[in-house]
């Protein structure tokens, strides 16, 4: 989750158009980025303006991630298009490096179970693209449980803030493309209705397209700032 006014330390693998973009992205607004890549011409996707560190190198080699600063890391992306690579890397610093927010690019929709039994988050290649793995990286407050199809409805897991205590599930869902599912109180699960009230970390969850839950995330944000 994005630290109240401090920079998060952010590792991104793979440098091509998704993962400059993303990693650019994140540099302008303030956080140290680290991008990893094997083939030192990707690195050309990088606009000039970008001042973070570019690490030349396979990312399945620990020494390559320890050079990029994985050992403090906050947040880690692997974008490439390798779906493998992209499974094991995250599995590398979610479990040997314990990088709170992991997420990984997935392009065979057969291979989701390996990414699932890894316990990392998982984007779809054919849907989302570097703003939505932006907002996956900054806001741990949901996750991604389920993908249907090729990503165009996922399932989410939303943690419920202080700030939506008392509120009903119909002021933070708005949106007909997002749809509950449940609620999840102290272990104990739920079928919510539209009145249904939300209490502090409560697990609602629920399935979207991503503009559903572009929009669920927005109330979401809304209320805490409120």
């Amino acid at each position: 989750m994005e630290k109240d006014g401090e920079k998060m330390r952010i590792i991104i693998v793979g440098c091509g158009r998704i993962g400059a973009e993303l990693a650019y992205s994140l540099f302008k607004l303030g956080h140290q980025v680290s991008i990893v890549d094997e083939n030192v011409n990707s690195f050309h996707n990088l606009p000039p303006e970008f001042v973070g560190r570019n690490e030349e190198g396979d990312a399945l080699n620990q020494d390559v991630l320890l050079r990029a600063g994985i050992q403090d890391c906050d947040a880690f992306a692997a974008v490439t298009n390798n779906d493998p690579l992209n499974a094991v890397v995250s599995h590398i610093a979610k479990s040997k490096f314990n990088v709170p927010t992991v997420v990984a690019r997935n392009y065979d929709p057969h291979l989701r179970p390996v990414y699932e039994a890894f316990n990392v988050q998982i984007i779809s290649s054919t849907s989302w693209g570097a703003q939505r793995i932006e907002e996956l990286l900054l806001d741990a407050e949901g996750r991604t449980v389920f993908s249907m199809g090729n990503g165009e409805v996922e399932v989410y897991e939303l943690h419920i803030p202080p700030a939506w205590d008392g509120r009903m599930v119909k002021e933070l869902i708005s949106c007909g493309e997002c749809k509950w599912l449940a609620v999840t109180r102290a272990g104990k699960a739920l079928l919510p209705d539209a009145e249904t009230v939300l209490h502090s970390d409560d697990i609602l969850t629920v399935a979207a397209t991503l503009e559903g839950i572009q929009d669920t995330r927005m109330n979401l944000r809304k209320g805490k700032e409120a």
